[in-house]
């Protein structure tokens, strides 16, 4: 078995929890507030990563230099093209993909405005 095609496949799964972070995140921070701060950052990062397009998503150049270690024809561009739009969003274009992930976030953020002057006016 080649390390890094393993090590290609971590990185994969690291890259689906901290998406499955971005988007459900906010039930986790009711349970633990501590990790607020870093749930609005992930938010952030994520916007920013999606919108801007250089520096990619250093999980997507860490899985495609394994995998091409590991003697496999990597992809290339982003992964939510990759993996998304082959597996749930077939034949749906980037910039939707990337329009309804950007929303999604920035919906989250506008969450934690919210929450945050409720909190100040009750105060």
């Amino acid at each position: 078995m080649n390390i890094d095609l393993v090590l290609a496949g971590v990185v994969l799964v690291i890259h689906l929890l901290f998406i499955l972070w971005v988007m459900g995140g906010v039930l986790v921070v009711r349970r633990y507030p501590r990790l607020k701060w870093f749930h609005i950052g992930s938010l952030a990062y994520s916007i920013y990563i999606e919108v801007v397009t250089w520096p990619p998503c250093p999980l997507t150049v860490l899985e495609q230099m394994l995998e091409e270690r590991a003697g496999v024809t990597a992809y290339h561009g982003s992964f939510l093209v990759h993996y998304l739009d082959a597996l749930v969003y077939p034949n749906v274009s980037l910039t939707l993909l990337v329009t309804v992930a950007v929303t999604f976030c920035a919906g989250n953020l506008v969450y934690y405005v919210v929450a945050w002057r409720r909190h100040l006016s009750m105060r």
